[in-house]
C-alpha cells in the first residue's frame, strides 16, 4: 500500500475470538499477549489492525474491568511504545439487545507514518490520525466508522446473539481501503446442520455476508478496496462428513466412536462412527 513518492508501509491484519480470554484473564490473556506481542515484534508493521470477536467473554458487565485493563495493557506496553497512535472501538453497550455486538477494533500506527488518514462517514471527508483514543458504548453515533449488527430475521429462529460488523476507512500512501470488522452465525444446532448439504446454517452465513458486502459497495460513498476479516464460523459440511464417516471402513486401531447431542426431549445418538481426532493449536 504505498504511493508513488513513499515507501513502502508493511501492514498487519490480525483477528481472534477473544471470548475465552475474559474467562480467565491471570492466564489465558497473559499468554495471548505474549504471543501478540511476539507476531508485532516479528513483522515490525507500520500500520496494524487488530479485530476481536465477543470482546467482553460471555459476560460483558461481570468482565468490565478485565477489558479495561486488557485495553490498557495494548496501549502502553512497551512492546506497542512505537506506535504513537491509536484508535480502539469497542462495542460496550451490552444493555441494548438489538444493537449489540461485543466487537472490538484496536488499529496501531507506528511512528515512523507519516500522513495517514481516517474516514469520517458523517462529515463524508478525511481527518488526520493523531493521538490515541477510544470509543465506547453507543458506536451509532461515531461518525469515524459504520456499526449494524444484523436484522432480527438473519438470526436462526430469530433469536438475538451478538453477530454484525464494524467497517472504518483509512488513507494510507494516497491508498485509501475500509477495514471490517465481522462476525457470522454459528451453527446453532449439529443434528439441524446435518439435515441438509449445504446446512441452513451455512445459508444464513452466506445471506450476512452478503448483506455486508452489500453495505460496502453501495452508493453512499467513493468506492474502495476493502479486507473483510474476523470471525467468518465456517464449519465443514456436518452431512457430507457423517456420511463419509458412515460408510468408511473402520480403520485398524480406531475405536468406534459413539456422537450424541442432549436436547430437551431426548438424547439422540449418532452410533457406529470411527473418528480420528487432531488437536490442532491457533496462531497468527
Amino acid at each position: 500500500m504505498a504511493g508513488k513518492a513513499a515507501a513502502p508501509a508493511a501492514v498487519l491484519l490480525v483477528t481472534a475470538n477473544v471470548g475465552s480470554l475474559f474467562d480467565d484473564p491471570e492466564n489465558l490473556q497473559k499468554n495471548w499477549l505474549r504471543e501478540f506481542y511476539q507476531v508485532v515484534h516479528t513483522h515490525k508493521p507500520h500500520f496494524m489492525a487488530l479485530h476481536c470477536q465477543e470482546f467482553g467473554g460471555k459476560n460483558y458487565e461481570a468482565s468490565m474491568s478485565h477489558v479495561d485493563k486488557f485495553v490498557k495493557e495494548l496501549l502502553s506496553s512497551d512492546a506497542m511504545k512505537e506506535y504513537n497512535r491509536a484508535r480502539v472501538y469497542l462495542d460496550e453497550n451490552y444493555k441494548s439487545q438489538e444493537h449489540f455486538t461485543a466487537l472490538g477494533s484496536f488499529y496501531f500506527l507506528h511512528e515512523s507514518l507519516k500522513n495517514i488518514y481516517q474516514f469520517d462517514f458523517k462529515a463524508k471527508k478525511y481527518k488526520k490520525v493523531t493521538g490515541k483514543e477510544i470509543y465506547s458504548d453507543t458506536l451509532e453515533s461515531t461518525p469515524m466508522l459504520e456499526k449494524e449488527k444484523f436484522p432480527q430475521d438473519y438470526f436462526p429462529e430469530c433469536k438475538w446473539s451478538r453477530k454484525g460488523f464494524i467497517r472504518t476507512r483509512w488513507c494510507l500512501a494516497d491508498c485509501a481501503f475500509d477495514l471490517v470488522n465481522i462476525h457470522l452465525f454459528h451453527d446453532a444446532s449439529n443434528l439441524v446442520a446435518w439435515e441438509t448439504s449445504p446446512s441452513v446454517y451455512s445459508g444464513i452465513r452466506h445471506k450476512a455476508l452478503g448483506y455486508v458486502l452489500d453495505r460496502i459497495i453501495d452508493q453512499r460513498f467513493e468506492k474502495a478496496s476493502y479486507f473483510v476479516f474476523g470471525d467468518f464460523n465456517f464449519r465443514l459440511d456436518a452431512k457430507s462428513v457423517v456420511e463419509v464417516g458412515a460408510t468408511s471402513p473402520p480403520q485398524p486401531g480406531l475405536a468406534p466412536t459413539v456422537c450424541a447431542e442432549k436436547t430437551e426431549r431426548r438424547d439422540v445418538i449418532l452410533p457406529g462412527v470411527s473418528a480420528l481426532f487432531c488437536l490442532t493449536g491457533y496462531g497468527f
